[in-house]
């Protein structure tokens, strides 16, 4: 007989629901949960030898059908060994307890729950309840106790589990349906080289639960090598759910498109794309509370007929079939796609919902949760900063003064915190002329902690403060800060510093994000990590939490070498120490002798906007307007409706409006974009056939030096001598390999990528090459012409441009 487990929290939270939406309840962070776990502790020890803390309790439901069973578990927070018994749930909160008049009717249920589990274990005609809540700020007590009959303990029991049968029962059905289907489902196209092998990889690694760092270069069809097999191994019960885990919007669209393509096989399979809350919400200003947005207002009244609605009459939940729930119901279209995703088979989502300390998916992960998950982490050679990005922690000290002037008459408590801890960041200041590594800063943490105290009762007290949302946006900088302390290891950097204005701050800095990353995967039980570019992949492998347990594949490129000409150029560089106007004229040659060797779309990157446009200048001084190519450059702030506007030129060709710069553009000429390296243009762009012929790629990519970059070189230095590597070298390789990338798109494209960089002959970039890097050819303005131009004439070229 089959059988259904959920937590009782999970069950009364789900069930019981009801009310409106209101994010001015903040209390639910890890921090507060931390200081809750220290006052339940701290009142169980208080409660003498007859109470009996955190007690394991499981009960095993036969629905009225007798279908199949459901086991509802969970920890009572203490029993009172008295007559009758009491069953004791504690709730911490920063609200103040006098305006607190009943206990919420969940956690009333929840102790009820364990109340009518503990009854029936023990065969207890009575007992009781006491709801104990404590305010974490005074740790005041307050008090709400209940008394039961087993008989209606029973009956109101039974009615919440017949109601949570219902929607057990739709998911029984649902997964023998998806099973069956799956079981069925076949490879959609032809093998490509190479490709039945790399789903074996995939397969065994999840058979095997371990991770897969896969190097995939474009064409190997990466998305569909890893999608297919997590489903077949779903469809044999090994993966309960995939994430499909993305750093970019437009490769969420290709996973989607790729669970499209199965379904169009009979693959029955709930898949959900999960949409910022500022892309998706209905409210101009982005309040999620009743007196702010409509859909808030009674939003938990509703929203279970909604789900329950969307997820009998669709099986892809997009963006838009969101909405148009969301609508009919009038709900959060926001949370109705979060709780859609409790139900789905596949989640696409951003890093964050799986990484991010705070941001990440607790329907799923909270409270230490894991599941038989497959993780597919898509362009993964991007986790590795975003890593160190969402586990490292910044305050500045003025803005401890700048919020305490505007709190000051509202609450002096908290503006004498915010003081103390301004003192202490001055005693730090006045030690640091530019930037100080630090052994300790716990005085400071301790007055942090203290002003965290006093903010969470303010904001639980004050719904309509004028000052409430300048309390809240630091609140949020406070608590991500006290989060991350609690995560220092020898993995982190603490350290001060001086900014360019005079202010002062102190970080928390994650040098290396692969212990937090590594715990993240954990919540699962195998995670594909794949990129076009996870070269090399030792690096990759140790800062993304790999062990040596874990595999790694290099996927062999599927495109044809010979329609792609590799080149590296002689006698230039963008080595700082030869940069000047000669190299920008050298550069500049080299740019436009390639660009006219064959008409079509090129796109020059630069390693920094200032490099960009001094050659732009020199380019156009010495080419002008009338050079057989027409001359575009991306600006610092472009809009989107700019950035969408310059692709759109590559894409459709030229429309015979003006162009982007003031250079007149030709619709009779090719275009070369000037373009920054490891910006917009360079990564996540599919330009494919005419679109783009050719990648020129000027310098190496090396990071500017700066603070933190030389903290990564230092802190790999001392472990194993590979700083310059892991801090300068492979970064800036990356962000190449990426920018190559963008000329072969599809086994019918041809073009050509120059490294205008004398470097890139090195032996310490020599042995970053891919493999298909082995046809790369050396040249120089004597014989750019004959080269590239045989390349042109091999491949079928037909507009060889005069120069």
């Amino acid at each position: 007989m089959k059988n259904v487990k959920i937590s009782v929290r999970g069950l009364v939270e789900f069930i019981l629901r009801e009310g409106d939406l209101d994010n001015r309840r903040t209390h639910s962070s890890d921090t507060a949960m931390i200081e809750g776990g220290r006052i339940h502790r701290k009142i169980q020890h208080s409660m003498g030898s007859i109470y009996r803390a955190e007690v394991p309790l499981s009960y095993t439901y036969l629905t009225r059908e007798k279908d199949f069973t459901i086991t509802i578990d969970g920890r009572a927070d203490g029993i009172i060994d008295t007559e009758p018994v009491v069953i004791d749930e504690i709730k911490g909160t920063y609200r103040f307890l006098h305006k607190l008049e009943n206990p919420d009717n969940v956690h009333l249920a929840q102790a009820k729950c364990y109340a009518y589990i503990y009854a029936k274990e023990e065969e207890l005609a009575e007992i009781d309840v006491q709801m104990t809540y404590c305010n974490l700020d005074t740790e005041e007590l307050k008090y709400f106790n209940y008394h039961y009959e087993a008989a209606e303990l029973e009956e109101w029991f039974t009615d919440l589990m017949e109601r949570y049968a219902i929607w057990a029962r739709m998911e029984i059905r649902w997964h023998e349906k998806r099973d069956d289907s799956l079981a069925k489902v076949k490879f959609p196209f032809d093998y490509r080289r190479g490709q039945k092998e790399l789903i074996t990889h995939v397969y065994h690694t999840i058979a095997h639960k371990r991770k897969l760092f896969l190097e995939a270069p474009t064409g190997v069809g990466k998305t569909i090598s890893t999608v297919f097999p997590t489903v077949k191994a779903m469809g044999v019960g090994k993966v309960e759910r995939i994430f499909y885990l993305t750093a970019k919007t437009i490769t969420r669209t290709v996973a989607d498109n790729t669970f499209q393509i199965l379904r169009r096989q009979g693959m029955h399979f709930k898949s959900v794309i999960i949409t910022a809350k500022d892309k998706i919400c209905f409210s101009e200003e982005r309040l999620c509370n009743p007196e702010a947005c409509p859909y808030a207002k009674g939003h938990f009244d509703r929203i279970n007929e909604a789900l329950f609605a969307i997820l009998n009459e669709e099986e892809n939940y997009s963006r838009e079939i969101i909405e148009d729930y969301a609508i009919k119901y009038q709900v959060c279209p926001f949370e109705l796609c979060l709780d859609i995703s409790l139900f789905c088979d596949g989640i696409i989502c951003d890093y964050n919902y799986l990484f991010d300390p705070h941001v990440y998916l607790k329907r799923f992960f909270a409270d230490g949760k894991t599941a038989n998950n497959v993780f597919l982490i898509d362009e993964a050679h991007n986790l590795v900063d975003r890593g160190r990005s969402m586990y490292t922690a910044t305050l500045i000290k003025e803005d401890f003064l700048n919020l305490k002037k505007s709190v000051k008459v509202y609450d002096a408590t908290m503006a004498k915190r915010l003081e103390k801890c301004n003192h202490e960041l001055l005693l730090m200041k006045r030690e640091c002329t530019d930037i100080k590594v630090m052994d300790s800063i716990e005085p400071f943490v301790h007055s942090l902690e203290r002003l965290y105290e006093s903010m969470s009762t303010y904001l639980e007290n004050h719904d309509a403060s004028p000052v409430r949302d300048e309390v809240l946006d630091f609140f949020f900088e406070v608590s991500h800060f006290l989060y991350i302390y609690d995560l220092l290891d020898e993995k982190y950097i603490v350290y001060s510093y001086m900014l360019g204005n005079g202010d002062f701050g102190i970080r928390l800095y994650c040098v290396d994000p692969s212990k937090n990353l590594s715990e993240c995967m954990k919540r699962g039980i195998s995670s594909i990590l794949f990129s076009a570019t996870l070269l090399p992949i030792q690096y990759h492998k140790k800062l993304l939490g790999g062990t040596s347990e874990d595999y790694e594949v290099y996927a062999e490129s599927t495109f044809d070498r010979n329609k792609r000409g590799l080149y590296i150029a002689e006698g230039v560089t963008s080595k700082y120490s030869e940069r000047g106007q000669k190299m920008y004229r050298d550069i500049a040659e080299y740019i436009h002798e390639i660009a006219v060797s064959k008409k079509g779309n090129y796109i020059a990157f630069f390693p920094s906007y200032s490099f960009m446009n001094s050659t732009w200048d020199v380019y156009i001084d010495m080419y002008g307007e009338e050079n057989g190519i027409n001359p575009v450059l991306q600006s610092e702030h472009m809009t989107e409706e700019e950035r969408e506007n310059f692709l759109r030129m590559f894409e459709n060709g030229y429309d015979g409006e003006e162009g982007i710069n003031t250079i007149e553009v030709r619709s009779d000429r090719g275009l070369l974009g000037f373009c920054v390296l490891g910006g917009i243009f360079s990564e996540g762009i599919d330009l494919k056939n005419d679109s783009l012929i050719g990648a020129i790629i000027v310098g190496t990519g090396i990071p500017m030096v700066c603070k933190e970059n030389e903290l990564i070189k230092d802190y790999f230095d001392e472990i194993d001598g590979n700083g310059m590597k892991y801090a300068y070298i492979y970064p800036g390789f990356n962000k190449v390999l990426q920018a190559a990338g963008r000329v072969i798109r599809t086994h019918e494209d041809v073009g050509v990528v120059a490294l205008l960089d004398y470097r890139f002959k090195n032996a310490t970039y020599r042995e970053l090459y891919p493999k298909e890097w082995d046809n790369i050819q050396s040249i120089n303005m004597a014989n750019l012409g004959q080269k590239i131009g045989g390349f042109w004439e091999i491949n079928g070229n037909k507009f060889i441009l005069d120069n």
